[in-house]
């Protein structure tokens, strides 16, 4: 049997807890927070799964849900990877228990077996369990507030119903006994850290205190160094979530224990759990093949096409991929076809012009002369006509862009 060093109110209940106990039969006697199948679970996510951020965590045990494998994400064991991202990579020194993991396993048996054994252990931490919890504002300081104090072993109720660790560390003194538990009672909400989000706080284990011997049960929710930072000690069980850290911190939070939720997720942010009693042994991820990608070549641009024009010569220029078309005419017909990227650029002080752009390209025209202009887009790119000649200009296009005439 695991002892106490606690007030006489408290040791009077264990011992009515004793008389009853002489009467069960001797597998059904069991001590405050025993886990059974579920004590190397060191996260526990109901069945609303669990979550990891961030690229430090690690999990030395085992982690469960009753959900689908969907609801574990940012994790991997020996066995299978949990929709990691590269900047969400959690290991789990252990195995990942869903309704469906490991392949191979019986649907859903050791994670369902682990819940019911998580809520059996809640129960026996509960008042109606370990009644005449001591309200440490008897103690002297605030009713709830857990920081800067120095705790020997006993059942903690708190009087307002949440407890804080707040404005300093939590000691645990269990005063040379190395079974002493401390059983922590909340009807609502436990927050580690604090005040403010820049502090993180610790609990402290001195004189013989282990960590497998420190429980809090947690009637809602529990926060653990939303900053970062900071080492928590003792199983932790919520009836709703749990969660560490706040997302984009990279200082790591510390759990010496388990982070147990019943009817609610999990959600880690670069932490490190050490599952007590459990020797860790490190798990490599599972290689993941990536095809490679193909990269098509990369067909060069045809260069830019330049013409200057006479007072005899038609000019034609013809740019097929992604050349630029610069054209000064000073003399005869002008025939400009693009059909890749580039851009038309056209001084025209000649005769009849004819530019047609079936590509990506920007025509800009600056027609001075007499004759007549033809322009024709069925492309992407922009036209912008500078007219300065007597004859009508016909502008053609059908790619629904902006056009600039005159």
């Amino acid at each position: 049997m695991k002892s106490f060093n606690a007030p006489k109110a408290y040791l009077l209940s264990m011992s009515v807890l004793s008389v009853l106990a002489c009467n069960m039969p001797t597998a059904a006697i069991a001590g405050p927070g025993t886990l059974g199948s579920a004590a190397s679970f060191g996260v526990f996510g109901g069945g609303a799964g669990m979550t990891n951020q961030g690229l430090y965590t690690v999990i030395n045990g085992d982690i469960g849900t009753t959900a689908d494998t969907t609801l574990v994400t940012g994790f991997h064991d020996l066995n299978a990877v949990f929709t990691e991202t590269p900047m969400n990579i959690g290991t789990v020194n252990g195995t990942i228990h869903t309704a469906v993991a490991p392949a191979g396993s019986v649907p859903n048996a050791i994670a369902a077996a682990a819940a019911l054994d998580i809520q059996s252990a809640y129960d026996s931490l509960s008042p109606a369990a370990l009644p005449g919890g001591i309200d440490v504002s008897s103690l002297g300081g605030g009713a709830g507030e857990l920081g800067n104090r120095t705790l020997t072993p006993g059942v903690y109720k708190s009087a307002p119903g949440t407890y804080a660790i707040q404005g300093g560390d939590l000691t645990l003194d269990a005063q040379g006994d190395p079974n002493a538990i401390f059983v922590f009672q909340m009807a609502t909400s436990l927050l580690v850290g604090g005040p403010g989000a820049a502090f993180p706080q610790n609990v402290i284990l001195v004189n013989g205190a282990q960590a497998k011997n420190v429980f809090w049960q947690v009637g809602s929710a529990a926060t653990i160094n939303a900053a970062g930072g900071g080492t928590m000690v003792g199983t932790i069980i919520a009836s709703s979530g749990i969660a560490t850290s706040t997302a984009g911190n990279v200082d790591v939070v510390t759990l010496n224990g388990r982070a147990l939720a019943l009817h609610a997720s999990v959600t880690l942010v670069n932490t490190t759990i050490n599952v007590p009693g459990v020797t860790a042994v490190p798990v490599e991820p599972p290689v993941v093949v990536v095809p490679p990608v193909v990269v098509p070549p990369i067909v060069p641009a045809t260069p830019g096409v330049t013409v200057t024009g006479t007072q005899a010569a038609d000019v034609v220029a013809t740019a097929a991929t992604g050349g630029n078309i610069n054209v000064q005419n000073n003399g005869g017909h002008v025939a400009v076809t693009e059909n890749g990227t580039g851009t038309i650029n056209v001084l025209n002080n000649g005769q009849l012009l004819t530019v047609t752009n079936t590509g990506n390209g920007v025509v800009t025209i600056n027609n001075t002369c007499t004759a007549a202009v033809t322009v024709t887009n069925t492309g992407n790119g922009n036209i912008t006509v500078n007219a300065t000649g007597l004859l009508p200009i016909t502008l053609t296009y059908a790619d629904g862009l902006d056009h600039v005439y005159p």
